[in-house]
């Protein structure tokens, strides 16, 4: 009997750009009984069902992407006599289809690392429960990944958790919803032994996969401070404490060590925090501008944000505490009109942003936007092949609509074409070589402008292009690129590597 974890993908590429955290965490909560998992990332290469025996046991992972291709593997692995495991945020949403599209025998919903075990020892038994609460563990629970079971050279950047939850209500985003808005960080000590062991390893560059690095803002301590009951306030001094805590921690890496993590705009003001970051050789970060305009911000509820030049000032406050921003926008909000595509660009361009990514509004479950959406349906949404739109992660990939809101004023084409020119423009090869005077020499000008062709390649026309040969090209072009780029981000192994 041997046991596999499986990270579903329709589109591999060969190489990866950051670890599928889960996939080595839950190695990482596999009894030893059980000897070491296989491990399947099909962002590298398609799974061969060869390697399922009857008697195995499957553990599938799926978020809402790549659901389909999910059950697509949990039946074929369930046809072949292993027992199937679901978890992820979608089955936690949709533990039913898991079961009954998917071939599960049993799903685990929230965290996996008390309840995947179990789940294991009762599939080897032969009697799994339907159904394993994972609940939200508290951070002293939460496991480092297994990480000696990675392929060699097969990823540019490692990963690690220091806190889950986010304090936001952004109408987008489930994270609040499924991981809670109350941050559970790590113990220090715990994140900074895993981050040297993926330095012994030689990796170099390492994603802090946080929900929210920046958990509790100047504005949230100002409020607490106004409270007669201070108890809140003093929790969230001791967050924050424990922030840069570990950001001082990160300090004592070698000095060629560079981590890129996700926060909120508020960042910007905190010039303290950004100033330890930028100590921390915390390089880059993701942020989520979303809209430039009052009214989008209005609409995704995150009025906390900036607009207009306020926006392009804030952003740049990034830059000059030495963060280099990815910026997220989205399009098709209700506000939108068709000069907003200009007036985005127009402003990712002024605000000095190194990379960018420009998404379609799309409704995924267990947001305040999808529940919206399915409500405004009815009882007989549209259907494609069948399927109602309402659950358009069923769709095949080559049908699936890339656009689900009607919209006021603009055409589900010509947002996905507005769209498709942004990133066009901002990645053309004379805008990215005029990105790359942010590096020194020509050797990593050339290879600021490789990484930003590969990011257009994998994110931009694998989601937005309707056609599936134009997905495929963009695939192949990326294992072109991807493969030399990789060692690029790649270090020399350091195996006695100690904190100074």
């Amino acid at each position: 009997m041997a046991v596999h974890l499986i990270n579903p993908s329709h589109v591999s590429f060969g190489v990866g750009v950051i670890t599928p955290r889960w996939l080595y965490v839950l190695a990482s909560a596999t009894p030893a009984s059980f000897g070491a998992p296989i491990l399947t990332d099909e962002t590298l290469e398609s799974l061969d069902p060869g390697i399922i025996k009857a008697g195995d046991i499957v553990g599938v992972g799926i978020h809402t992407g790549n659901a389909l291709r999910g059950y697509e593997i949990g039946t074929a692995a369930r046809a072949a006599g292993a027992w199937v495991v679901f978890g992820g945020i979608h089955a936690t949403l949709y533990p039913d289809e898991a079961r009954d599209l998917g071939g599960a025998h049993a799903v685990v919903t929230g965290d996996g690392e008390r309840a995947w075990p179990i789940a294991l020892r009762d599939c080897a038994a032969g009697s799994p429960n339907l159904m394993y609460d994972g609940g939200r563990i508290e951070a002293e629970e939460f496991m480092p990944g297994r990480w000696e079971l990675l392929p060699e050279g097969r990823y540019m950047w490692a990963s690690v958790q220091t806190v889950r939850g986010c304090p936001k209500h952004c109408s987008f985003c489930s994270v609040w919803r499924t991981d809670g808005q109350k941050p559970r960080q790590r113990h220090v000590d715990r994140v900074l032994a895993e981050i040297v062991d993926l330095r012994r390893r030689g990796f170099r560059f390492i994603a802090l996969a946080d929900d929210n690095f920046y958990p509790v803002t100047l504005e949230d301590l100002r409020m607490a401070s106004r409270r007669e009951d201070k108890s809140q306030l003093e929790q969230l001094k001791a967050t924050r404490a424990e922030r840069f805590e570990l950001m001082a921690g990160l300090e004592r890496l070698p000095s060629d060590t560079v981590f890129f993590t996700q926060i909120t705009m508020e960042a910007a003001e905190d010039t303290e925090f950004l100033d330890a970051m930028r100590r921390a050789n915390i390089k880059g970060a993701l942020v989520g501008v979303e809209s430039v305009t009052p009214e989008g911000l209005k609409d995704v509820y995150k009025s906390f944000n900036e607009s207009g030049e306020a926006l392009v000032q804030r952003l740049k406050k990034f830059r000059k505490h030495g963060v280099h921003v990815l910026g997220s926008f989205i399009f098709g909000l209700p506000s939108d009109r068709p000069e907003t595509f200009d007036v985005c660009l127009s402003v990712a361009q002024r605000a000095d942003i190194t990379f960018a990514q420009f998404v379609m509004l799309t409704p995924f479950p267990g947001t305040l936007d999808f529940a919206a959406w399915e409500k405004s349906l009815g009882d007989e949404p549209q259907r494609v092949g069948g399927i109602p739109v309402s659950r358009h992660w069923l769709i095949p990939q080559a049908n699936r609509p890339k656009v689900y809101i009607e919209h006021p004023v603009m055409s589900a084409d010509q947002i996905r074409q507005n769209t498709q020119g942004v990133w066009d423009r901002f990645y053309s090869v004379s805008s990215i070589w005029e990105r790359s005077r942010v590096v020194k020499s020509l050797k990593a000008r050339v290879a600021f402008v490789l990484i930003s062709k590969l990011y257009r390649q994998m994110y931009a026309n694998t989601g937005i292009a309707t056609d599936s040969a134009r997905v495929n090209r963009s695939a192949q072009w990326a294992r072109v690129i991807a493969k030399p780029l990789r060692r690029f981000f790649a270090g020399q192994p350091m195996p006695d590597l100690q904190l100074r």
